[in-house]
């Protein structure tokens, strides 16, 4: 048993390593250089469009472009936003910080193609719409071998390595914050989430455009009531962040090598630009124009890593927690 644990663990690793960081990196430049920045000359479109979204009538039964933007944003917000960036700092360092900003600056445009392609080729479902990458690759590429390879993966992962991963941090935390049972805990989510799923996209929606806008807010308010208290700190935690960047302190981790993998590892974990997860939600969505839909998903982007992603790391650093990696993960959070 130890012995295929220490292959997939090393298989892991290498792809983590040095496949998906370098494939998604160099495609989200390319992406931002074909499409002109699009990531950054449309900022007040895509908020324009959100709004738009948030309040504009929709057909019965059909997804909103605002819930299908809350229902990727549930995705995308979660244990890489908490454990994750705490991660991050425990081992790369406070410089962590700024590559995990750069890295969603860059897979920003990722994510606007994916989420435009799914538009383009998503298919009527009912009342509601269904695609994603899979059904892009199927139709776009015509290689429907590789978008039934991707829909096995994609189910998989987020069936079953997902939704652990997150349900084992929600337990833990509460765990050791409170001491509630983690088993008592887990039943509770799966109970939760069995009734939410099994009614279709339509209730995961209505769900979803509750929840995330409170969950949001809320931990935003958290992290702005510490800014605020600590305002005086701000100015020694930016230059701390930026120092240890680009190696000017080495602190733990080995330096700028350990800052920079790790930003960006838990950056592209906690976004998903290019992941291909945000394109199925985003395909439901009912819009005028596919492009719109690819706006709103680049703003998930950035209201992920920049905004909820900084609250996180704000914290910690405001905090006197111990940073030298033997707290780790949400328990430093």
């Amino acid at each position: 048993m130890e012995f295929f644990n220490n292959i997939i663990l090393t298989f892991n690793d290498f792809l983590w390593t040095y496949v998906l960081i370098a494939m998604l990196i160099i495609i989200g430049l390319y992406f931002t250089i074909k499409t002109r920045f699009v990531q950054f000359g449309n900022l007040k479109e895509m908020f324009r469009l959100l709004g738009d979204g948030a309040t504009a009538e929709k057909k019965e039964h059909s997804v909103s472009s605002f819930q299908a933007f809350c229902i990727s944003t549930a995705s995308r917000v979660g244990t890489g936003n908490l454990a994750g960036i705490a991660t991050a700092i425990a081992i790369g360092g406070p410089g962590a910080i700024f590559w995990m900003w750069l890295i969603a600056l860059i897979g920003a445009a990722s994510s606007f193609i994916e989420s435009t392609l799914a538009q383009i080729y998503k298919v009527k479902d009912g009342h509601t719409f269904r695609g994603g990458p899979a059904y892009y690759m199927e139709k776009g590429l015509k290689k429907r071998w590789m978008g039934v390879t991707f829909a096995l993966l994609i189910t998989i992962a987020f069936g079953l390595v997902f939704n652990s991963v997150q349900a084992n941090t929600i337990t833990l935390s509460l765990n050791n914050s409170f001491g509630f049972n983690r088993a008592f805990i887990g039943a509770l989510i799966t109970i939760f989430t069995t009734i939410i799923i099994f009614g279709g996209v339509n209730r995961i929606a209505k769900v979803s455009s509750i929840l995330v806008p409170i969950m949001a807010i809320a931990y935003i308010a958290v992290a702005l009531f510490i800014v605020v208290k600590n305002i005086g700190e701000i100015p020694s935690v930016l230059k701390l962040i930026f120092e240890n960047a680009f190696g000017i302190n080495q602190i733990v981790g080995g330096g700028i090598g350990a800052a920079l993998m790790q930003g960006i590892k838990r950056g592209l974990f906690s976004n998903e630009a290019g992941m291909g997860s945000a394109p199925n939600a985003a395909a439901t969505a009912t819009v005028s124009h596919p492009v719109k839909q690819g706006f709103i998903q680049t703003l998930g982007v950035f209201t992920d890593t920049i905004i909820i992603c900084s609250c996180t790391a704000f914290i910690i650093l405001l905090s006197d927690a111990p940073l030298d990696g033997t707290v780790k993960g949400i328990e430093l959070t």
